[in-house]
């Protein structure tokens, strides 16, 4: 009982030092508020200081954390890369191989009048007959040109087939297009109308030209936003 009681005075005592607090500068508290004051502080600045820099530093490292991921997958995929360069290289080889053989394939400007001698000597070769062969407008796009020519030929079933095989095994890369065909109620024979497509690379010169009209289109177009 006597330390039950001794503790209730003791109880007592701390209590009685957080009473009257209200108005009186800290200076002037009891000494166990003043201490859970300056504990409270402390604690204070820690949180602060956490929030204002330890959690930064965290945001940081997890930041380099997920660079560090990033750049070991990019490691991992040039390594990759390190390992195929052999084939890579081949493969990249053969790819310019197959592009030089198609550019061989295109007349130049210079045979672009023999090309079309080739293809008007498949059908006469063939005996059919010609009633349009007509070249249209040269269509110069970025490293080569195309050139349609609209033709009409008659004859019959197996002469026609043969002559669009014939031109499609031309040494220079010819398309039929457009195909239509009827039969002639005089003749008995067929009509085909077909638009073959041809096309030219363009030379150097060719290329710079074009590349300076763009440039000059370009110039003279009004940029966006811009008020006249």
């Amino acid at each position: 009982m006597a330390g039950i009681l001794t503790a209730k005075i003791e109880f007592g005592a701390l209590g009685a030092q957080f009473r009257g607090l209200r108005g009186r500068h800290p200076v002037q508290w009891p000494a166990l508020p003043r201490v859970l004051l300056l504990i409270g502080i402390f604690v204070g600045v820690i949180a602060f200081a956490w929030l204002a820099y330890f959690r930064f530093q965290i945001e940081e490292l997890e930041a380099g954390q997920a660079q560090e991921v990033q750049l070991r997958a990019q490691y991992v995929d040039k390594l990759r890369q390190a390992v195929n360069l052999e084939a890579l290289r081949k493969q990249r080889d053969d790819v310019a191989q197959f592009v030089n053989q198609l550019e061989k394939q295109l007349p130049s400007k210079a045979e672009m009048d023999a090309l079309l001698s080739d293809i008007n000597q498949a059908g006469v070769g063939r005996g059919l007959q010609f009633e349009l062969f007509k070249p249209g407008q040269l269509l110069a796009l970025k490293y080569y040109a195309e050139l349609p020519i609209s033709i009409r030929l008659s004859g019959s079933y197996h002469d026609l087939a043969a002559f669009s095989s014939d031109v499609s095994n031309l040494a220079r890369i010819v398309t039929l297009k457009d195909i239509h065909m009827q039969l002639q109620e005089k003749t008995g024979q067929l009509s085909m109308d077909v638009v073959a497509k041809t096309y030219r690379y363009l030379d150097a010169d060719e290329i710079a030209e074009q590349r300076k009209e763009a440039a000059k289109a370009a110039s003279g177009r009004p940029r966006p936003g811009a008020t006249r």
